[in-house]
């Protein structure tokens, strides 16, 4: 395996540091489960991380979040549409 210039610590990379060794960030990422954020000119502009299916988590999040529903079939938020006024 190839000594790639990313490091645990700082899981940043230019992306002309990422090009050239794709296929060995995309392995450490998925071995580490940690993400890796591509810069361009200094700035994040991309973030890789490892894919899961951890759906129950998600709607967990969501769970007792609607409160009642008084009329689903209705529009909601119209008198907030800037457009609408």
């Amino acid at each position: 395996m190839t000594m790639l210039a990313w490091s645990y610590m700082s899981q940043t990379i230019s992306k002309s540091q990422f090009k050239p060794q794709v296929l060995e960030y995309f392995r450490m990422v998925e071995k580490s489960k940690k993400p890796l954020i591509i810069t361009h000119d200094g700035k994040p502009t991309i973030k890789i991380s490892a894919y899961s299916e951890d759906t129950d988590s998600d709607l967990a999040q969501l769970k007792s979040s609607v409160v009642s529903y008084i009329q689903p079939t209705k529009p909601v938020g119209t008198d907030e549409w800037e457009a609408l006024q």
